[in-house]
């Protein structure tokens, strides 16, 4: 884990939970219900501390990055798992069983693994 990470601005943190207190509050209106009072309430302090980016909201900042980065630790390798699993898996059962051997990786009788190129006349100029 990198230990120089900078923290996001307080006002971009209070900003942001401003806007997510604020849908929790005004989400029942959708369903005709009433407005969570103390939703909208959390909601407009978290924008006035945002705005005049207090030092109170650091300590929740710093808790907020450290829970971000323990869910990074904890779902990063299971989706790679699952990623590897469901791809990278089958495509190689695939390619054992249509015999490709797209890496060249099986040994052969030849004195040598050189590929001799067909083309002798290329230039670097124009490598693309």
């Amino acid at each position: 884990m990198q230990k120089n990470i900078k923290l996001p601005s307080n006002r971009n943190f209070g900003i942001v939970f401003f806007i997510v207190f604020l849908i929790i509050a005004l989400w029942p209106i959708l369903k005709q219900n009433e407005i969570r009072i103390w939703s909208l309430i959390i909601s407009f302090i978290f924008f006035v501390l945002g705005l005049i980016n207090s030092k109170l909201l650091a300590p929740l900042n710093k808790l907020w990055f450290k829970f971000g980065i323990l869910l990074g630790n904890i779902i990063a390798p299971i989706v790679m798992g699952i990623v590897f699993f469901l791809v990278v898996t089958p495509t190689g059962l695939i390619m054992r069983f249509f015999r490709k051997d797209i890496l060249k990786l099986k040994k052969n009788s030849s004195d040598s693994y050189w590929i001799n190129k067909d083309n002798t006349n290329s230039s670097m100029r124009n490598q693309f």
